[in-house]
């Protein structure tokens, strides 16, 4: 097994939450793991990326230049890496700040979760990051989605472990409608033609 899976978004979206938690998870079912943040100057606001490896054999560099996989939450990422997906790669979209027709390509397995919009469900909007990982993780089963909440201890300092919570309901949330999205659409559903 081989992911790489680059991760994008602006500053305050948890993007290297998110990464770091599946880095965590990755290594806690046994495989070698790379995760390389990559920060703007800004606080918040400014361009937040990290890419993850994972991989059953050793891995020779965490720079990624064309990721199997993309978790994007701003346009700004949309426009960067979407061109670098290897073909028919696959792109999870934040559909609350993006539309799907924006992607650029018809060539990748798109899924379009509207993590804000359920976010805003759980009346939590800084949930969205964790709803795209849960979905993630259903997706790509790259590692099992109870190790991936029962990492969440190990990447919240112990005074935010009263935030777990919600936390672990946020990724199920987001792997519940990445299940139902996948049983409605088994074929992959495809970004929409130009």
């Amino acid at each position: 097994m081989h992911q790489e899976i680059i991760m994008g978004g602006v500053g305050g979206q948890g993007i290297m939450v998110i990464g770091n938690l599946l880095a965590h998870a990755a290594f806690k079912e046994n495989f070698n793991v790379t995760y390389l943040p990559i920060y703007g100057v800004e606080k918040r606001g400014g361009q937040a990326d990290c890419t993850v490896v994972i991989s059953s054999e050793e891995i020779g560099s965490p720079v990624v230049g064309s990721p199997k996989s993309c978790i994007l939450m701003s346009r700004a990422s949309l426009l960067k890496y979407a061109p670098r997906i290897k073909p028919h790669g696959f792109l999870l979209l934040n559909s609350s700040l993006m539309d799907p027709r924006e992607v650029p390509r018809n060539d990748l397995d798109l899924l379009p979760v509207p993590a804000n919009d359920l976010a805003q469900e759980l009346k939590n909007d800084r949930l969205a990051n964790m709803i795209m990982i849960g979905a993630f993780v259903e997706r790509t089963r790259v590692v099992g989605l109870e190790t991936l909440i029962s990492t969440l201890p190990l990447i919240f300092e112990e005074r935010h472990h009263a935030l777990i919570p919600a936390n672990t309901e946020a990724i199920r949330k987001g792997a519940e409608y990445a299940w139902i999205q996948l049983s409605k659409y088994p074929g992959k559903p495809k970004a929409p033609k130009e």
